[in-house]
């Protein structure tokens, strides 16, 4: 994610940001065409790479916590710079019967940072006293659906009795059950509450009968459908969507959370395995980054940390591509630099992660990865090394951590970053240094006009294929201006991407990876636009974007094939752009077209290298005559793509590609391998 020029002048955004505002899709054709194109099955350009379309995670807008991380507890653990954060006493809260009947405070028991803090409740009336959690912009409760609550308690004095409830707005309550601590000795408590309503804002409560004083910390809610039925694991519907995108790579955890606005608040891997009650909670980077959504209240608890990325990727069979902090803090912000004689710790980490990923089990960091419950190596085979960073003090960093990891893991693949930017003077420094280096893959990132997208199709038929390959790591195309509150996903955007997608498949000997971002938005705790997913509480859905990403990454094929009009590949001439592919796994042969023009544009295939076709195949179109179309909850899959049969003829086919459209042609050919 990037937020300003590299020199950080923000004049120069503003007239970026104007250009790009006031940016138009490239003039669109009203006259039908008739297009005959060649595809050469006999002679493959390139291997496409497993890892070409993937997914890039951060835990911005509310992703992780209120997000992917499916507990429903804000602030589990006390932890937060104000401790009672997220936690309604009676003074505050409309549900109390009495405010002068009790109170809560936040103790400090350690000058430990993980877990420093619990709650002592002080009862000072048999009933009366509640404490009111208000969960992530609310509780998403479904009726019927069972939520486990488990909680840290201890009683030093008194009899007293917790009553927990699922409750909604107006207090009436959906789902309770009783707990009843006993004893000084901490002890895990833990409840089943099943709900009898359905609440997309509800909250948690706790009313206590009896007078006393209680401890309580690490109060944690889960629904009990999690994905793959995982305790305190993973929000089911969220996650099912980012399966079905049949991902090649994750890349986690970020973007710019990865360097921190300081040093001292990088994210930090090691403090995100283990127990989760020892991983140390942060303040998350994005909480108060742009004026147009400020959310003090955005932490990251770590629940979703290294061990459950990993196992993520190996659920979804996604190659696993963590990136690490290489010394320098956000460039957009303090761009704090580890000196060079301090800078070991940082490469410690990193050699320390491929041990706890693919390291035995009588290793250090084997034995944790084994102890959290995953014995086997996670298969690591790539890494990162810096998100976004520019100038001479990144490329120094970097050459000492591919010195280090290259002695010790000659097969690791290494990913480098040439910039936040597709251009300019420090995109072309770093890619001269890296090159002259030798780096395996460098990361790109592009958020602009739809138009630029458009005009972008080609970009990587300039590159050498014999330099390092590219990772577009984080693009969008952007209907306003980047960081601009009001971007939508709308299907010109989507198109745009689409159209630019085709570049990079029909490059593939240079593009080895790809990924959209960001990914994830709670409708109502997001800071940036556009984005990926959308979700509420309760229900969740994929923007055109989404689906543009889908089509492209369900039906990538296993090499790119020659398909040219004229004898020049399709980049764009009349709206058109498109690329070929053969799929050795199915015997089958895959075309992807955009047309980005308001008519419809007659299409004539010609194959050669092959027999025949099958005398049918299918096409699958994801298409809407308005530009402005956007998806949502009511009408979530508004813009979806449709099948039908289509008809060949020998080594023939014929279509009809429709206005404002990506269409998909799967046709087997008999004998292709």
């Amino acid at each position: 994610m990037n937020l300003t020029s590299p020199n950080g002048s923000w004049g120069y955004v503003l007239g970026v940001l104007l250009l790009l505002g006031c940016a138009q899709a490239t003039p669109l054709s009203d006259r039908p065409q008739n297009h005959a194109y060649v595809v050469d099955v006999a002679k493959p350009i390139a291997p496409i790479q497993p890892t070409m379309y993937g997914i890039f995670f951060e835990d911005i807008n509310f992703a992780a916590d209120g997000g992917l991380y499916a507990e429903m507890i804000k602030n589990r653990s006390f932890e937060f710079d104000t401790p009672l954060m997220g936690w309604l006493q009676p003074a505050s809260d409309p549900f109390s019967m009495n405010e002068k009947s009790g109170f809560a405070s936040a103790i400090k028991r350690s000058e430990e940072v993980a877990n420093a803090h619990f709650l002592r409740v002080t009862v000072k009336a048999d009933t009366g006293y509640r404490l009111t959690n208000t969960g992530f912009r609310g509780m998403g409760i479904q009726e019927r659906m069972q939520y486990n609550l488990t909680l840290m308690a201890r009683q030093p004095e008194g009899n007293t009795k917790l009553h927990v409830e699922l409750i909604d707005t107006t207090g009436q309550v959906l789902g309770k059950a009783t707990l009843t601590p006993s004893g000084s000795a901490w002890k895990e408590y833990s409840a089943q509450i099943v709900a009898t309503g359905t609440a997309m804002k509800g909250r948690f409560s706790m009313r206590f009968e009896g007078k006393g004083v209680v401890d309580l910390d690490m109060v944690s809610l889960f629904p009990e459908n999690t994905w793959k039925n995982r305790p305190k694991g993973m929000r089911a519907d969220l996650v099912q969507l980012l399966a079905d995108l049949d991902p090649g790579f994750l890349r986690f955890p970020g973007g710019c959370i990865v360097e921190g606005r300081t040093l001292a608040r990088r994210y930090q891997w090691k403090k995100t395995v283990g127990d989760i009650t020892g991983r140390e909670v942060l303040i998350n980077r994005w909480n108060t980054e742009f004026q147009h959504r400020p959310t003090p209240d955005y932490f990251q608890s770590f629940g979703l940390g290294f061990f459950e990325y990993f196992q993520l990727a190996e659920d979804m069979g996604a190659e696993p591509l963590p990136i690490l902090s290489c010394g320098i803090a956000c460039q957009f912000n303090t761009g704090e630099l580890v000196p060079m004689d301090e800078l070991d710790p940082y490469v410690q980490d990193a050699l320390d992660l491929i041990e706890f990923a693919n390291g035995p089990t009588s290793s250090v960091w084997g034995k944790v990865r084994a102890d959290m419950g995953h014995p086997e190596p996670f298969h690591l085979n790539y890494i990162g090394i810096g998100n976004e960073q520019w100038g001479p003090e990144y490329i120094a960093r970097y050459q000492v951590f591919e010195k280090a990891i290259k002695s010790q893991y000659p097969e690791m693949i290494l990913v480098s970053g040439s910039g936040p930017f597709p251009d300019g003077e420090m995109f072309d420094y770093g890619w001269e240094q890296l090159k002259q280096m030798g780096a395996e893959i460098v990361d790109e990132h592009y958020y602009r006009s739809p138009s630029w997208f458009l005009e972008n199709a080609d970009r990587y038929d300039r590159y050498d294929r014999n330099g390092p390959k590219v990772f577009a790591g984080e693009y969008a195309a952007q209907s306003v201006a980047i960081a601009s509150p009001d971007n939508k996903n709308n299907w010109e955007c989507a198109l745009a991407e689409a159209a630019f997608m085709t570049g990079l498949e029909r490059n593939a000997e240079v593009v080895h990876l790809s990924s959209y971002a960001p990914l994830f938005a709670h409708v109502d705790g997001w800071q940036w636009t556009p984005d990926l997913i959308w979700f509420n509480n309760l229900e969740s859905y994929g923007t055109p974007n989404y689906y543009v990403q889908k089509l492209f990454a369900t039906n990538r094929g296993t090499a790119v094939l020659p398909l040219t009009e004229g004898g020049k590949p399709v980049t764009g001439q009349q709206g058109l752009y498109a690329t070929a592919a053969k799929d050795a796994a199915t015997g089958e042969l895959v075309l992807k077209i955009v047309n980005s023009t308001a008519t419809p544009q007659e299409l004539n295939f010609q194959f050669k290298g092959v027999a025949r076709l099958a005398k049918e195949g299918t096409l699958t179109v994801l298409q809407s005559d308005d530009l402005e179309a956007v998806n949502g909850f009511a009408a979530s899959r508004n813009i979806r793509p449709t099948e039908q049969p289509l008809s060949t003829s020998g080594k023939r086919l014929a279509l009809t590609a429709a206005p404002y459209s990506l269409s998909v042609v799967r046709v087997a050919a008999p004998g292709l391998k």
